[in-house]
């Protein structure tokens, strides 16, 4: 799943009208996936090919060589199974996704250049289709004036529309809130400019 040139339109519009009311600076992030794990991948083939003469072994009566060439093509067909994003997302366990999504998350808001903003306002807007992953990283100038509670409510209006699959209506509904929350206590000032670039990036 993917966004268009015109959601991308919409997004960078909302994050101005949103920005326009504040000092603060909002990024959005759209993953395609997190768990790009090579190592992880290449353990789960090695494991399961591993496993598969002993199946063998015990339920057919195969040769030694039979078994062994069965075992290469079974080990090399997984390895390309596990490049497509979504049986990638089958095999490797929710948590460890998760880890991965929140790590790619923080990386994104560091590559940004979110943590260099003076007034610590920034604001990470994250999603990770492949896993079902969405997290606003707000940096702490802000995070320690908002509860987390309101944040939870913008991520909660991002999530409601990724689950119908409007991924540009979730972006603008969470850029919306986090605004409103950065208008109430980094309003914007005379000496405000615009310190990034107002697009959604897609990795």
């Amino acid at each position: 799943m993917d966004i268009s040139a015109d959601d991308h339109a919409r997004v960078t519009a909302a994050i101005r009208a949103a920005e326009a009311k504040t000092s603060g600076e909002i990024v959005c992030v759209l993953a395609r996936s997190s768990a790009d794990m090579p190592v992880l991948q290449l353990l789960i083939a090695v494991a399961l090919a591993l496993a598969l003469p002993w199946v063998l072994v015990a339920f057919t009566a195969m040769t030694v060589h039979l078994i062994l060439s069965l075992q290469i093509l079974f080990f090399l067909a997984l390895l390309l199974l596990l490049t497509i994003p979504r049986v990638r997302v089958l095999l490797i366990p929710r948590r460890t996704r998760r880890v991965a999504a929140h790590r790619i998350a923080r990386e994104q808001f560091l590559a940004r250049g979110l943590a260099r903003k003076k007034d610590r306002s920034g604001v990470l807007i994250f999603v990770s289709l492949a896993e079902r992953y969405a997290r606003i990283i707000a940096d702490d100038g802000i995070a320690a004036r908002v509860p987390q509670s309101q944040w939870q409510e913008a991520i909660d209006a991002l999530i409601a529309h990724m689950r119908d699959g409007r991924i540009a209506d979730g972006f603008v509904a969470a850029i919306e809130a986090c605004g409103d929350l950065l208008a109430t206590h980094f309003p914007r000032t005379d000496t405000t400019r615009d310190e990034l670039p107002d697009r959604i990036y897609v990795i």
